[in-house]
């Protein structure tokens, strides 16, 4: 929903590799290195054997994350491949065995396929830096924004490991490099984006003053305070519900049975009473998101299945397929797709006793004002439909103005933001043309010269990595949308309402689009609403960046909005 693209692409690496022999124990630590554009991450798996020969493991980032297990699915060594799947993060991986260097090489897979090789062992300890352990916290200025950053360091058995945040720039565990002490003087690097930090630390170990460069941008000088690690306070999130509810809560299952393998799980609430209630199925935005649309703290689908379920509407809310306790893969799946899950979870609710079957209909945010409408042209039973910040226009007007918009927020100049934009049109130019995945790559290739690529700022080593992903399937389907002729399609009551500060679904063009496209319909209200951004919270920019500060997940006025307008042509009186 935050990202600028959502990317789930699955590739096979098929390599040749010598046959593991049957008596191999794949026991113990694996450790490899990610190469992403953010920086070098070193991983380490930990396998072990259970009962019966069943393995389990647990992977560790080394440098995002030290210490944190992220828990490993389906992890299997067969005919000398390993395969395992990570659905916290949405990620998989697939290796082949090559016996004569003793390791597993292959693809991790997260959006965009990545080579990865494990290697028996644990990695390489970092040296130790003693004396600068800690939550460092400062800015930079760019263009008149204060862009925040946070510095982490850690040392533990694997060295002294540092990352940042750039919470502004919604860029988070980014790899520090080079980090080093020579005296009271430190210093290390950000590979992601070229800058490279040079400071001095005070006598007294509370701060560290200097300069911050990176290419194309005069050095800004930058303090660092810093506050002890654990010191962070948790932020509040009051509307958060917490039981008892005075309704009921049912845990839920059901198959999409056009999809082989895809069972969703979800949450039905149910208000008090026999019914038959009016329904809401409530569906995300882009990428994949668990029942309550978690994202940066707040659960904001959990706050308005709230809301709606007292007033008088059941709600069902389920993890997106691949996601939380929901089977199937985000790889490969397009928005389509997803309709289709939509659909199945009609089918479920409609089959419930304690439902009016007229009046069930779709709730969707960002992405899911774009799959709402998709599922309803299949299913003449839909009701309603509500688009919290759908989108109204064709995606890749979408997103340029997104990209101008967030790019503007978080400091960029005008010049900054023409010299990125062609090669986000380039993206979604390739994604979006005709022909199969080698004349795409070929075609994108071409597009991104090498002058371009300098200009924006993007290293040259990033084009194949684009090529790579202008060739998944929600990409190329998501390039090519356009969602007037879905829309042009609806005749039900369809309420369309965006926050006059999204700077994700723009306001005044998305609505316009939605208003002009459902013109023969007979019922539509059409609402912007003041002092929200994309999350429908109440914001002071509308930039992405503040989403986790503000403690407000849902403002009660759009929730008001949604449950009065279902209320109104749906609750029987």
């Amino acid at each position: 929903m935050t990202r600028l693209l959502s990317i789930a692409v699955f590739l096979l690496l098929a390599l040749a590799a010598q046959p593991a022999r049957a008596e191999q124990s794949w026991a113990g630590d694996w450790h490899g290195t990610l190469a992403t554009p953010a920086g070098e991450l070193r991983l380490v798996l930990t396998i072990s054997e259970q009962t019966g020969g069943a393995l389990a493991a647990e992977l560790e980032s080394l440098d995002q994350a030290p210490g944190r297990k992220i828990p490993v699915a389906a992890i299997a060594v067969a005919d000398g491949r390993l395969t395992f799947a990570i659905p916290m993060i949405s990620a998989t991986y697939e290796g082949r065995w090559q016996a004569d260097r003793g390791r597993f090489a292959g693809t991790f897979s997260q959006g965009s396929a990545i080579p990865l090789d494990f290697e028996r062992g644990a990695a390489q300890a970092r040296p130790v830096i003693a004396g600068i352990d800690g939550i460092w916290e400062g800015g930079v200025i760019r263009n008149d924004v204060r862009l925040r950053l946070i510095l982490n360091v850690r040392t533990g058995p694997g060295g002294t490991i540092a990352s940042l945040d750039s919470p502004d720039l919604l860029a988070m565990g980014l790899p520090v490099a080079a980090l080093a002490r020579d005296g009271e003087t430190i210093s290390f690097t950000i590979p992601a984006g070229g800058s490279a930090y040079r400071g001095i630390l005070a006598a007294d170990g509370s701060r560290m003053t200097g300069s911050w460069s990176r290419p194309g941008s005069p050095e800004a000088e930058v303090v660092f305070v810093r506050r002890p690690l654990g010191a962070a306070a948790s932020r509040a999130r009051p509307q958060l519900p917490r039981a008892p509810f005075p309704y009921r809560t049912e845990e839920v299952r059901f198959a999409n049975p056009g999809a082989a393998g895809v069972t969703l799980a979800g949450t039905l609430t149910l208000p008090q009473g026999s019914g038959p209630f009016p329904a809401a199925i409530l569906i995300t935005g882009s990428g994949g998101q668990d029942r309550d649309e978690t994202i940066f703290g707040h659960k904001p689908f959990a706050v308005l299945a709230d809301h709606l379920t007292r007033g008088g509407i059941a709600v069902l809310r389920y993890d997106d397929r691949g996601v939380g306790a929901s089977t199937g893969a985000q790889a490969g799946a397009t928005s389509a797709d997803f309709a289709t899950d939509a659909n199945a979870a009609f089918a479920y609710v409609s089959a419930r006793a304690e439902i009016d079957r007229r009046a069930i209909g779709f709730v969707g945010h960002s992405e899911g004002g774009m799959i709402g409408p998709l599922a309803a042209v299949d299913n003449p039973a839909v009701a309603y439909l509500v688009l919290l910040a759908g989108p109204g226009v064709p995606a890749r007007a979408l997103m340029a103005a997104q990209g101008r918009a967030i790019g503007a927020a978080q400091g960029m100049s005008e010049a900054d933001l023409d010299r990125i934009a062609p090669v986000q049109a380039a993206l979604f130019a390739a994604a979006a043309s005709e022909g199969d995945a080698a004349a795409v790559a070929a075609r994108l290739r071409a597009a991104l010269t090498d002058e371009m690529l300098q200009q924006a700022g993007v290293p040259l080593s990033q084009r194949d990595q684009m090529a790579r992903a202008a060739n998944d399937p929600w990409l190329r389907y998501f390039a090519r949308y356009d969602p007037a002729p879905a829309l042009a399609r609806i005749r039900v009551p369809l309420l369309a309402v965006n926050g006059s500060l999204d700077r994700q679904v723009l306001p005044a063009a998305n609505l316009a689009g939605i208003r002009a496209a459902t013109a023969a319909d007979r019922d539509v209200t059409i609402r912007e609403l003041p002092g929200l951004n994309h999350l429908f919270q109440t914001a002071r920019t509308g930039a992405v960046g503040e989403y986790a500060d503000i403690e407000e997940t849902f403002a009660p006025a759009a929730m008001a909005l949604v449950t009065e307008w279902i209320r109104t042509r749906f609750v029987r009186r």
